[in-house]
């Protein structure tokens, strides 16, 4: 019986116009006490989505303690002079309601979401923690606790110790510097730490309140004036901070973790926050780098040699500083092999004119992926709080997708040789010392130049036998 051949198109669809993002309309206002308000309607659920912020976290209370930001935010939640934290937890239910509340480098926030109709009883909680937490001393102790173990196992985990020493050798004395507390840091830690972190931050001049969701914001504003009006407080002074590091030359940071079956790699540099003019610049640079799945890095040591698993790329950005890094996991016998084709990468688009089709390919992407952001209330309110929080323009997420699309090869060529620092990258090597340390000196000296670079410079390995092995004892973990 003969067989039919049937043909299969296998050519790609070509892509379908980028669709209009519909901005829902945004009422800003602020009460007298110094509130900010942002208010968004959204009408595709009856729900709200809200994140009441405050402009100051981890760094800013660096000279009590690290980290004491972030279990004062832990610790708000458990408890108000008017309800237990049991009572707390009763109510969400009863309101169909979540919350939490987190601290970071810069800020702190309680972030809640709940039935519109419940609007009202919501906010009220909110207010009561941002106001009356009263700090139980169990629920403090267990926090502490708690605390104590997540630093225990925070430092078996390679890529928490690569984060921790890059910062360091990136920001010095800089709060940036510190990512966690020690262990003893935390065992000193006490309940009126705490509270005096909650009264310096927790403050309306200080706080910024964004709701998106079902509502009409003339009526959802007279809602949180009723809730939030007799609040007050002033914000907290500014501090000033030790200038960060600068690092120059290319260094490597041993940090030994015995009987490690695999190698972290993590390496960076200083670069922008988001308030910069070529933040999105150096935002679509990274994409092509190492910041999406089909980026130039993913396709060279994961999916050609088969170094990694998951290698990445991003630019990290605080108030104040910002720092591009690039991270893999790889096994212990390439990560000679692994830092040169990293460097490579880097190297390449410092020197070469990105494809047009490789352009546009991650332009759709970046574009892509924002437009996604907007999909749901949530994710709505985190590009706002994004553009909010960072102060940028009031245009910023209206144009951000023109601003991507308008950017060309030349754009990004000098972008990647204005930020992506090759010769002053420092690197950070997490793994056994008896597996990995030989392999520095089969790496061969040079620090690729753009004017300089061309395709026969893939052979040459780098050499990081000249520089320096920073490996004495505070910078081991065992």
């Amino acid at each position: 019986m003969a067989t039919r051949a049937v043909e299969v198109n296998t050519a790609v669809p070509a892509l379908s116009a980028e669709r209009q993002v519909i901005w829902p309309k945004r009422a800003k206002a602020k009460l007298s006490n110094g509130l900010e308000i942002i208010l968004v309607e959204s009408h595709t659920i009856p729900k709200f989505h809200g994140e009441l912020f405050f402009r100051s976290g981890n760094a800013a209370a660096i000279d009590r303690g690290p980290g004491l930001a972030e279990i004062t935010a832990s610790v708000v939640r458990t408890g108000t002079a008017k309800r237990a934290s049991r009572q707390i937890e009763e109510d969400l239910r009863r309101l169909g309601a979540d919350l939490a509340s987190s601290a970071g480098a810069d800020t702190s926030a309680i972030s809640f979401a709940g039935l519109s109709a419940f609007a009202e009883p919501l906010l009220r909680m909110v207010n009561e923690l941002a106001r009356e937490a009263s700090f139980p001393e169990p629920e403090f102790e267990r926090e502490r606790r708690q605390k104590l173990e997540q630093v225990k196992l925070q430092r078996t985990e390679p890529g928490f110790l690569a984060g921790e020493r890059l910062r360091r050798v990136l920001f010095g004395a800089h709060p940036y510097a510190q990512v966690a507390p020690s262990e003893e840091q935390v065992v000193a830690y006490k309940r009126d730490d705490l509270m005096g972190v909650y009264r310096e931050f927790y403050a309306p001049e200080n706080a910024l309140l964004i709701l998106v969701g079902d509502f009409q914001p003339s009526a959802m504003l007279k809602s949180i004036e009723n809730v939030f009006g007799p609040w007050q407080g002033k914000k907290p002074e500014t501090k000033t901070a030790a200038a960060p590091a600068n690092p120059r030359g290319r260094r490597v940071y041993l940090v030994h973790v015995p009987g490690a079956v695999q190698t972290q790699i993590l390496a960076g540099c200083h670069a922008i926050t988001r308030k910069h003019p070529d933040w999105v610049k150096l935002g679509l640079t990274n994409s092509l780098y190492g910041g999406a799945f089909n980026s130039r890095l993913v396709m060279n040591i994961r999916e050609d040699k088969g170094y990694t698993y998951s290698p990445r790329s991003g630019v990290n950005a605080f108030r104040q500083h910002g720092y591009f890094s690039v991270s893999a996991a790889v096994r212990n016998d390439v990560v000679a092999a692994s830092l040169t084709e990293i460097f490579y990468e880097i190297d390449k688009l410092r020197s070469l004119p990105v494809p047009a089709n490789e352009l546009s390919d991650a332009q759709n992407y970046l574009s892509g992926v924002f437009s996604l952001g907007l999909a749901t209330q949530d994710g709505l309110l985190s590009q706002l709080a994004t553009a909010a929080v960072n102060e940028l323009p009031d245009d910023y997420l209206e144009t951000y997708r023109d601003k991507v699309r308008a950017l060309t090869p030349d754009d990004l060529l000098a972008t990647a040789r204005k930020y992506l620092d090759s010769a002053n990258m420092q690197i950070v090597i997490v793994g056994d010392r008896a597996q990995i340390a030989s392999q520095a000196a089969l790496l061969k000296s040079t620090t690729l130049r753009a004017s300089a670079w061309t395709n026969a410079k893939r052979s040459q390995i780098i050499d990081l036998s000249k520089y320096r092995m920073h490996n004495h004892p505070a910078m081991l973990w065992r």
